[in-house]
């Protein structure tokens, strides 16, 4: 019998045989590149931060350029050195108080270890005697000082992680110059270089605007709960106003965990109700003020991100890097939320994660203003 050729697909079937390729290659890719986020969570960690940072004092370098005493300007080798100076005492400084501060939480935790399981449960005796007893021998069975060894141990790598991101910044500092340079000869085209320039430039922007408005509020509110939590008397008064300014760094419900906590604590050490709920009403006041009044207006529309999308990014980042990843989530939305709005393909993941759904490129904000909302516009 002759050989007989198959018949050709039509060209449906082939668009649809095409498009499952493409779906299992992403599907394949994203777990790819998951597998690496998380094995690779240390160093990239510690990138993130580095970048960051780098940001932030690239922006104070240029200021302090800017300085002239008479005919004498700052040379920017000068201001780049004194920064990374000062950024490593910082730094450094900030580390050793928080690994103090996590060995006085640590020593009055043991401290408090057989009066707080009995704290705790007498929250709900309103249930009856039963439930008490079970709640107690429920909470006397959680291995406490497990939790407590392991919060020593991230203690521990927080100064290594301090020094790698110190060194991290340094050598980005050292080819700072040179990027550019880099950028053009990567690309090739001169005018995507300086598009892809002007996108790097929006996302430092945003996000140093995001961090600096962001510690400001947080050390604020941190400063009133500690004065709150010292005019209670509470013990642990310095740590836990420096774990309300941590904390507010985590979206949402960042502000939520640490009033539990200082509620919780405050319980534990007065084993007074009253006590509990008047420092309740004082910390979430100071948290509403600060969160709900003064942090959207120094912010403006800086971000202008979907809550719901923090939420997801919150999530996911905090599932691929731990609390980390929570820190971190807000400037990785901000940077995926304007590449994607430069990219058409990409442009629906940009209008989802945008506020009001107006994620114009930077090339049609210079051209066209953007259309006021049905709310700007009633107002």
């Amino acid at each position: 019998m002759p050989d007989t050729d198959p018949a050709p697909r039509p060209p449906k079937d082939r668009t649809l045989v095409a498009r499952v390729q493409t779906g299992a290659l992403v599907i394949i890719a994203f777990a790819v590149v998951l597998f690496l986020l998380v094995q690779a969570q240390f160093i990239l960690i510690s990138l993130a931060v580095s970048v960051i940072l780098f940001s932030l004092t690239s922006d104070a370098i240029a200021l302090v350029g800017r300085v002239r005493f008479g005919p004498v300007k700052i040379p920017n080798w000068l201001a780049t050195s004194l920064a990374l100076l000062l950024l490593a005492t910082v730094l450094l400084s900030v580390a050793a108080v928080i690994v103090s501060q996590v060995n006085t939480v640590l020593l009055t935790a043991l401290s408090y270890s057989e009066q707080a399981p009995a704290a705790v449960a007498a929250i709900f005796s309103w249930l009856g005697q039963d439930a008490e007893e079970a709640v107690l021998s429920s909470i006397r069975a959680v291995e406490i000082s497990g939790y407590l060894r392991t919060l020593a141990a991230q203690a521990g790598a927080l100064m290594q992680a301090t020094v790698l991101v110190i060194l991290f910044v340094g050598f980005l500092f050292a080819e700072r110059v040179w990027f550019p340079v880099k950028l053009l000869n990567l690309i090739g085209d001169p005018d995507r270089a300086r598009r892809v320039e002007e996108i790097v430039g929006s996302i430092m922007r945003r996000v140093n605007r995001y961090l600096l408005v962001k510690t400001l509020v947080s050390a604020i509110t941190g400063l009133l709960v500690w004065g709150v939590a010292l005019a209670f008397g509470l013990d642990l008064a310095a740590p836990l106003g420096m774990l309300t300014f941590i904390l507010n760094f985590i979206p949402s419900i960042g502000s939520i965990v640490s009033t539990l906590l200082i509620v919780l604590v405050a319980f534990v050490q007065t084993v007074d109700v009253a006590t509990a709920l008047s420092l309740l009403a004082f910390v979430g006041a100071i948290q509403f003020i600060c969160g709900n009044v003064l942090d959207p207006m120094l912010m403006g529309r800086a971000l202008q991100l979907s809550s719901f999308g923090i939420i997801i990014s919150l999530a996911f980042w905090g599932a691929v890097w731990g609390i980390p990843g929570m820190f971190l989530s807000v400037p990785i939305m901000v940077a995926l939320m304007i590449v994607s709005a430069e990219i058409d393909p990409l442009r629906p993941i940009a209008v989802l994660l945008s506020r009001q759904g107006l994620a114009v490129p930077m090339r049609r904000q210079r051209a066209e203003p953007v259309p006021p909302t049905r709310l700007e516009r009633r107002g």
